[in-house]
């Protein structure tokens, strides 16, 4: 008898739990993560306005926006120390602008304030009116453009990546060589 009331009592403990657990996954949902799903979509509403399955711009746009309000929640709310958290923030920052500058496609306006504008013929596509030193600095703006470009890609996927620690010289403080890269570290 002692044996079918204690297994029908587990039972019940069971059952009761069960309805606990279910009970508060529903709670846990409507008061975490629906307001969560809100907040992200005002967030990303732009992003996921933009975003098309044959570009690549809606994912930059994502992930910039995403990286941005990463950083600015860690420099506000972070709990890790300021030493790492301050150069994580930096990281996440420099990886919004490098997206930014990607989605506006802005290096040759950038490399001609630093060159010069470039030239234009009379008919668009047509440089037979251009004299060879327009043509060469037109030329020289285009190659920059397209280095500075491709430099800036580099370092987003460095970024990425992040640092070798193993490489690390044990004698010098670890909080001096760390430049806060490496995105599987971002977190708080």
């Amino acid at each position: 008898m002692k044996v079918v009331f204690a297994n029908s009592f587990f039972e019940s403990l069971k059952k009761l739990n069960r309805r606990k657990n279910i009970n508060w996954r529903i709670y846990d949902t409507v008061r975490y993560d629906v307001p969560n799903f809100l907040k992200n979509i005002w967030l990303f509403r732009k992003s996921l306005y933009a975003y098309r399955w044959y570009d690549y711009s809606g994912v930059l746009r994502f992930m910039g926006d995403s990286f941005l309000d990463m950083a600015e929640k860690s420099d506000k709310f972070g709990t890790e120390v300021d030493i790492t958290r301050e150069k994580k923030v930096l990281a996440m920052r420099r990886i919004s602008k490098i997206i930014s500058n990607t989605l506006e496609s802005n290096y040759i306006e950038r490399i001609e304030n630093e060159l010069g504008e470039i030239h234009f013929g009379k008919e668009l596509f047509d440089d037979s009116d251009l004299t060879e030193e327009q043509i060469a600095h037109n030329k020289n703006v285009f190659t920059k453009a397209n280095e500075l470009e491709e430099k800036e890609w580099e370092e987003l996927f460095k970024i990425f990546k992040g640092q070798d620690h193993s490489k690390f010289d044990k004698k010098i403080n670890w909080d001096k060589q760390f430049d806060g890269t490496g995105i599987r570290g971002w977190w708080d």
